[in-house]
């Protein structure tokens, strides 16, 4: 079977309710009626890869694997991995007024991004703090994502030059290693950077956080995927995991209004914990 006479098969109510049912106990996936045609469109990919005719066939092969992988390339596949360096910049400029001030001067400091996706938003985080603190500051940031593909491109960590556009000058320089040969337009972070973050499979929705509290926590263009019910799941979720009075960023699109996390609202995608918190 070639690309060339590969058509996708039709989907039928029974099927595409099967995949909406596994994508939302899943991952939290709130797949609302209509989105029919985006689930042939981005599956059937799926289903060229795998040598697959039908989506029946697809959905046994999803649900025999034991490893856990099909899950994962179906999340991948239903879910759109975009990201940019410096993307929402009013986040980073109240990294560099607000936040810095407010970190200890001695010791780790860890901040968590937690939809990573392929490693623009935890590099960007990290130098923005090693700007604000100094080089010799020990920032950690642990970069977690449901997508196995994306965690695997933030730890090369390496960018065509058109991503890198929007980075201040000079960063691309005082981070980045040139490539040359094949490499030749892509550039990569440098080692003693990269080794500042490490790359982990969590999901949101189903995993239970077992790490560190964190001063800051960047949640952002996450909760449009999920309803209601999700959303202030994880909300409370990450809010356990900020230290009192730490920070949770999420996108601009998004709100956390009407929902039980015990944040107070900041600025628009900017919530904070009591400083009393627990």
């Amino acid at each position: 079977m070639t690309p060339q006479t590969f058509a996708p098969p039709s989907l039928k109510a029974s099927e595409f309710a099967q995949i909406r049912d596994l994508a939302y106990r899943q991952f939290g996936l709130d797949l609302k009626d209509g989105k029919e045609s985006l689930v042939v469109t981005r599956l059937s990919k799926e289903l060229r890869r795998l040598g697959l005719t039908s989506f029946e066939q697809y959905l046994n092969h999803v649900t025999a694997d034991r490893s856990g992988e099909a899950l994962v390339e179906l999340a991948d596949a239903l879910t759109t991995n975009f990201t940019s360096f410096m993307r929402e910049p009013a986040h980073f400029q109240f990294i560099r007024t607000t936040l810095a001030g407010e970190l200890p001067r001695s010791g780790p400091i860890h901040v968590w991004s937690c939809a990573s996706s392929s490693g623009e938003e935890p590099y960007s985080i990290l130098f923005t703090l090693l700007e604000s603190l100094g080089h010799t500051a020990d920032v950690r940031v642990l970069a977690t994502d449901i997508s196995t593909r994306a965690l695997k491109a933030g730890e090369a960590g390496v960018y065509e030059e058109e991503k890198l556009a929007r980075l201040p000058p000079g960063w691309l320089q005082r981070y980045f290693l040139r490539g040359n040969g094949k490499w030749q337009g892509s550039f990569r972070v440098r080692p003693e950077f990269r080794e500042r973050v490490r790359f982990r499979r969590f999901n949101l929705v189903t995993d239970q956080s077992d790490f560190t509290r964190f001063p800051a926590i960047f949640c952002r263009n996450v909760a449009i995927y999920f309803d209601k019910p999700t959303q202030a799941g994880v909300a409370r979720k990450l809010a356990a995991a900020l230290e009192p009075g730490g920070y949770l960023f999420i996108g601009h699109s998004e709100s956390l209004s009407g929902m039980d996390h015990g944040l107070a609202y900041v600025q628009p995608a900017l919530y904070r914990k009591s400083v009393k918190g627990h």
